[in-house]
Order: C-alpha cells, then structure tokens, then sequence
C-alpha cells in the first residue's frame, strides 16, 4: 500500500475523563469526548460512540456521492448506527459489531444510479472498509520532554 496522505488531530485532558478534540480544518469546531459513568460523567461522546458514528458517516457520504455526485438533495439520507459491546476472554470491553443503517428518501431511491451504487458505495468508504480490513495501529507514550516510556510491539 502506499500513503495517500495524512492528517494530525490534537487532543487535550480538560477534567477527568473529559478531552478536548481539536481537528486539523480551521473551520471544524472543537469537540469535547468523555467516558460513561463510573468513569466520566457522559458530556461528550466516547471513543466507540464516536467510531459508529465515523462509520455511519462515511457510508452516508459515500453512498450520496455515488447516487447524486456534486449536488446531493438536502435533506435526503438519514442514518443510525448501532454499536455493540462484547467482551472478550479476558473479559475485556470490545466493539463486537456495527450495524448501520442508511434511509434514503424518494428521490434518492428512484435514482437511475441505485443498481450500480448498491454494489459499489462501501467499497468506496475508507471508514468501514479499514475497520473490516482491520487498522494497525502502533502507539507510543512519552513524557513531556519527548523521552518514550512505552512503545507498541
């Protein structure tokens, strides 16, 4: 595979569990994530919420983008994402599955395009298709003088 590009997300502990997002387009709004009880106090979205959500998301836009191009009618697709949690021997919590779930209205569904974007459109997601394929991911810690403590195997 070859890097098609890159972004950098900055996040900050507020309180808490309680992070500030803070995204790489000038014109995105901060975003405030947080924890369920008992460890935060639910006043943003968690990391898993929030990877439903991308998912959902990304099949929306992939799908409006295949059905209509540069000019998707407003108002036209709903979605809802279930996320469930399992755990796993060693009773860890874990994302067992998503189920998303994509509502196009009239229009869309009348679409000439529809037959051809129903084969296509998740491919077409970089979202849900990296999840299926599964993402690898190395992690580091540091203190705050750059000296790495941990580092992924």
């Amino acid at each position: 595979m070859s890097e098609e590009g890159r972004f950098t997300i900055h996040l900050e502990q507020q309180e808490g569990y309680q992070l500030n997002v803070r995204f790489d387009w000038k014109r995105a709004a901060d975003l405030l994530t947080d924890e369920p009880p008992p460890l935060g106090e639910t006043n943003g979205p968690n990391a898993s919420r929030l990877l439903a959500a991308a998912a959902a998301n990304c099949l929306s836009a992939s799908l409006l983008y295949c059905l209509s191009k540069d000019d998707p009618p407003d108002n036209s697709l709903r979605a809802e994402a279930t996320c469930t949690l399992v755990r796993n021997e060693q009773k860890r919590l874990r994302i067992g599955g998503l189920d998303v779930k994509l509502v196009i209205d009239e229009e869309l569904a009348g679409s000439k395009r529809l037959d051809r974007c129903k084969r296509l459109f998740e491919d077409f997601c970089v979202v849900s298709a990296s999840i299926r394929e599964g993402i690898p991911i190395a992690v580091s810690v540091e203190d705050e003088a750059g000296q790495v403590l941990h580092t992924s195997d």
